[in-house]
């Protein structure tokens, strides 16, 4: 390196230093000196730039060759007056000059220049790519570095498409310096985060992994961040770092600071490596070589028993590096959920951060322990902590610790402590932040109606809660609220009781309004009885708040009052008398109007057998997803905390039975809703059993073998095609019993949640589940089932789970036959499940060229196969798109020359074998009809895919 060069300029022969070089280092001097210092106006600075802009110009453009040194200089002024906010024309040519030059500061700002300056689609590309190669070849490890980082910097697709094969081998080279591997390490990451399609996983991949056993703890953080970020993508190609990054590991953790002097900070060796390694570990499961897995135990152990020790030092950088590694330690073990000892250790850690002074510190904490309280090994030891929680919910002084805090509540939330931090989160509610109202709004009632065993509770919790946030009471929590005091008997005398007497204080919200003339006219009739409630109260005390209200809920209290006509014929005519009055009759708004004089004629001219007939109470409500838990999911965002009873569930059941259904002596109170996501349903209180011979309840009274597998459930197809292009929801459903799947998949394996919920009040004898797979579909498929419970007591839900792994392509579906006794009557049927081929697609972006050329090279016949078929549902492009990506497939945009067209690409994953699939949809509107072309490599899986993608649409 010629160092020397940038701080002497160049020398006369007497060895003296040049007039003109002085005259031109005062120049610079001046010009940053003139630029930088204050009191300068704006007009000044812009004078002063255009004439340096002009010499720079001249110089350039003059007669006389300039040197290194003077283009060096000139081209860093053009890069300071650019970075002052100053457009730059020109200059570029002589900044890629200095690439060439052997001094590494005219090299450098040359570079710098590039960097900063140059676009991706300048017409200088490829000078500046042949400067670089020069570079990398030239094995001079200063000259390498600078090449790379300017890769990196610049990080374009033209970048990486000249040097993505070039800088693995220069990463893997055993003659490659500590430092060019770094930073070779580092630029190939960043050319993978920018196009990953351009680089190509190779024999490097085998070799790149073992840069973890590297000398140099700079090689191995590097590494380590490109090894997290391919294996994220690709996990088997990397599944051998397991090993070396916990080996690695367990060198760090129990080495003194004093062993890795040059890494260590603040007494902490290496942390920013350890976190980076934990988070590698946390691309995969837990190892299943059993040495493997003690070492890293140890190592999180010993993690864990040092973050209990006295500091080695007072300043904040030793504790915030020492929590750094402790946090990401936890989240391994969250991870890999699978030590109990270990888990127990890391909530009761997390537990003293709760109250630490640090307000990041405890953040994280309440952070940390929402995920795990929906561990089955760590959830009792999470509920220890209710009380800190609960205070920090009251004393906190950060908005976003108290957001935690009722996270953590939520998360924690049993059975055994429901009613408690329902109640906590009402106090918390009256004095709570308004941006996160309504979020507690949505958890309390999610919790009132989750672990409701007295409805009592559940309907004053409701209430209280219209009270307190009417406001941030969304439609869907009353309407939950109604829908489950019309499927319970046993609750709607005391749920018009209850709102009766709230809607007799002076100011009541809107929302209240809305849910007592709801109940009212339902069951008023249950408490007419009492005098104190008689029919003529219950109209005048609904009637007094009418005027108050907006026209929706106005619309609703005339519904009310139809009602009460039927309920209570001795008021008939007061109500007509309101109805006949000129403020309804003659009411501006249409809607109103209009029920006012249908219900009037109604009244009128209906016998009262009409009348009952019609205005008959409100059937049952079907159980569906809960539309509270749907919402909250929705302003939250997938993968939060609120997604915990998703998780609870794909678990076991918690320890002391929180996400077990009620006890056998809770049997006449079972949960309002089975399971919150939607895969329960409200029990039928004591149904009759079914008559035999329903098709739809498929019972088969004269069945003689347990064995024999039923006919396919009517329905099933349609109910398998609409799981093509998602992977949660209900998949089938009677009278009796509802069936639920959550399913993941990534490359070539899969795991599929079944959710069985018993939607009556008596028990499923000998539930016997089973899959069924073809002997073709044997060799293509492999299933590993696990089995259920054989008893499924009313109004509960049993889960089965089913991983998958993709040996080959397959054409056909497993089918899920389920066998049981109900009532003492056999029950048999059977439903395809929706385990298909594009389940195993990886989305792969391409560009218009790349996707075309690809297109050309799968023109053989067999290799293409097209669908010219008549919309079956509107032609909607968002939907379109929604199914498109749900498919699998990345959807390519801006690649087909007719914008109306949808372009996908992606790759089947199988065990032997990777299928490239391009698709193209062409839809037309003016005939409603589409044309889907598939070109893949196998015709068998054209056929197969385009088969089921072209079912929906």
């Amino acid at each position: 390196m010629e160092e020397g060069a940038s701080k002497c300029p160049p020398q006369d022969m007497g060895g003296s230093m040049s007039v003109s070089v002085q005259r031109e280092r005062r120049s610079t001097n001046l010009l940053l000196l003139g630029l930088g210092g204050r009191g300068k106006s704006k007009e000044a600075e812009i004078k002063r730039i255009n004439k340096e802009l002009a010499n720079i110009r001249s110089k350039f453009k003059g007669d006389k060759a300039l040197d290194g040194y003077s283009k060096k200089k000139y081209v860093c002024k053009l890069l300071f007056i650019f970075l002052l906010g100053h457009d730059i024309d020109f200059g570029h040519m002589e900044a890629v000059n200095l690439l060439s030059s052997n001094r590494y500061t005219e090299k450098q700002i040359g570079y710098l220049f590039i960097s900063v300056l140059v676009n991706s689609n300048s017409e200088l590309i490829r000078l500046i790519n042949n400067a670089i190669k020069n570079d990398l070849a030239s094995r001079n490890p200063t000259f390498m570095g600078l090449a790379l980082h300017c890769i990196a910097n610049v990080g374009s697709r033209e970048m990486a498409e000249a040097f993505a094969g070039e800088i693995p081998k220069i990463l893997v080279a055993g003659d490659t310096m500590d430092s060019v591997k770094q930073s070779a390490a580092l630029c190939l990451l960043r050319l993978y985060r920018t196009s990953p399609d351009l680089v190509p996983m190779g024999d490097w991949t085998s070799r790149v992994v073992h840069l973890l056993n590297d000398q140099h703890l700079g090689v191995v953080t590097a590494a380590t961040s490109l090894i997290t970020t391919l294996a994220q993508k690709n996990p088997e190609e990397f599944k051998t770092s397991v090993s070396l990054a916990v080996s690695r590991l367990s060198r760090i953790v129990t080495s003194a600071s004093t062993d890795l002097q040059d890494y260590t900070y603040y007494f902490v060796p290496a942390p920013w490596l350890s976190v980076k390694l934990l988070r590698l570990l946390q691309c995969y499961p837990p190892p299943e070589d059993p040495a493997v897995r003690g070492r890293l135990t140890e190592c999180l152990e010993t993690i864990l028993n040092k973050a209990q020790e006295p500091p080695k030092s007072k300043k904040v950088q030793h504790s915030n590096a020492k929590n750094a590694v402790l946090f990401e330690a936890i989240s391994l073990i969250i991870h890999h959920d699978s030590e109990p000892n270990l888990l127990v250790r890391a909530c009761n850690q997390l537990g003293q951060f709760l109250q630490h002074r640090e307000t990041n510190l405890r953040y994280l904490a309440l952070e940390s322990m929402c995920t795990l309280a929906s561990s089955e090994f760590s959830h009792e030891a999470v509920k220890t902590h209710i009380e800190t929680v609960i205070n920090a919910l009251k004393t906190e002084r950060d908005v976003s610790v108290r957001q935690r805090a009722v996270d953590l509540l939520y998360a924690m939330c049993d059975r055994s402590n429901a009613q408690q931090i329902v109640a906590e989160m009402l106090n918390y509610l009256e004095t709570a932040d308004y941006s996160i109202r309504e979020e507690i709004v949505l958890k309390v009632a999610i919790l009132a109606e989750k672990y409701a065993v007295d409805y009592t509770w559940y309907v004053d919790t409701i209430l209280n809660l219209i009270r307190i946030a009417g406001d941030y009471v969304s439609e869907e929590v009353w309407y939950r609220v109604i829908q489950i005091v019309i499927n319970r008997d046993d609750v709607q005398g005391y749920a018009a009781k209850t709102v009766f007497e709230a809607l007799q204080a002076p100011a009541c919200h809107e929302n209240l309004v809305k849910v007592g003339g709801y109940i009212l006219g339902e069951f008023g009739n249950l408490i007419a009885g009492d005098p104190r409630s008689s029919p003529l109260i219950q109209f005048n005390l609904l009637h007094s708040k009418f005027h108050l209200c907006s026209v929706p809920t106005r619309a609703l209290l005339l519904s009310t009052y139809i009602k009460f006509v039927n309920l209570f014929p001795e008021i008939k005519t007061t109500i007509q008398d309101v109805l006949r009055s000129d403020s309804q009759l003659k009411n501006a708004d249409v809607e109103l109007q209009q029920r006012a004089v249908e219900y009037l004629r109604l009244s009128t001219i209906a016998s009262t057998d009409i009348l009952a007939t019609v205005l008959e109470e409100m059937p049952p409500f079907p159980e569906r997803e809960s539309s509270i838990l749907a919402k909250l999911k929705k302003k939250k965002g997938p993968g939060t905390v609120t997604d915990l009873e998703e998780i609870k569930k794909e678990r076991c059941s918690d320890m002391n039975g929180s996400a077990e259904p009620a006890s056998a002596n809770d049997e006449s109170t079972p949960s309002p809703s089975a399971d919150l996501l939607g895969l329960g349903a409200a029990p039928v209180t004591n149904p009759a059993p079914p008559p035999a011979g329903i098709g739809s309840l498929l019972v088969d009274v004269f069945l003689d073998s347990a064995s024999e597998v039923a006919p396919l459930a009517p329905g099933s197809d349609d109910n398998f095609a609409r799981f093509v292009c998602k992977n949660n929801g209900v998949l089938f459903e009677n009278q009796l019993l509802q069936i639920g799947l959550k399913s993941e998949f990534r490359q070539n394996l899969g795991r599929m949640f079944i959710f069985y919920g018993n939607k009556t009040s008596t028990q499923f004898l000998n539930f016997t589940p089973t899959v069924i797979c073809s002997d073709d579909l044997q060799s293509s498929l492999n299933l590993q089932t696990k089995p259920v419970d054989p008893t499924v007591d009313g109004g509960a839900q049993v889960q089965q789970v089913v991983n998958i792994e993709c040996v080959s392509d397959f054409m056909e579906a497993p089918i899920l036959n389920i066998q049981f006794r109900y009532g003492g009557t056999f029950q048999n049927l059977s439903v395809k499940l929706p385990i298909t081929l594009n389940k195993f697609f990886q989305p792969t972006e391409m560009s218009s060229q790349d996707f075309f050329q690809r297109w050309k090279q799968l023109s053989n016949p067999k290799q293409e196969v097209q669908n010219i078929f008549k919309a079956k549902h509107p032609m909607d492009a968002e939907i379109t798109k929604a199914k498109i990506i749900g498919f699998g497939s990345a959807l390519l945009e801006e690649v087909d020359p007719n914008p109306a067209n949808f372009v996908g690409a992606g790759i089947i994953h199988t065990k032997t074998t990777q299928i490239g699939c391009l698709l193209r949809l062409e839809p037309n509107l003016q005939a409603q009809m589409y044309r889907l072309t598939l070109r893949t490599s196998k015709e068998a899986v054209s056929q197969r895919l385009c088969e089921l993608l072209s079912e929906q649409f």
